[in-house]
């Protein structure tokens, strides 16, 4: 996947996932005192497993966990790529 990127910035990635009709989930029951779980993103019609949270909330876990952006803006057809993946940022 030649195309993909990789950022940490809060900006860019609401953009990316907006444009695309993504909003910010977190997979159902995953959530300790904190209320940190499993990230993901969740597009329409919505998943099932997963609870869509404040870009507020999805920042701070982001954060604490330590990951980055995996994205690619374009698939092979020309077309607005979904494709995007949590990845941690220290490889």
């Amino acid at each position: 996947m030649s195309d993909s990127k990789t950022t940490t910035n809060h900006h860019e990635i609401r953009d990316w996932v907006e444009a695309r009709g993504g909003h910010p989930a977190m997979v159902r029951d995953t959530g300790d005192e904190k209320g940190d779980g499993i990230l993901r993103i969740d597009f329409e019609p919505q998943a099932k497993g997963l609870e869509r949270i404040s870009w507020d909330d999805w920042f701070a876990t982001f954060e604490d966990s330590g990951l980055a952006f995996l994205h690619q803006d374009s698939a092979s057809d020309g077309a607005a790529s979904r494709f995007n993946k949590l990845i941690s940022r220290n490889g």
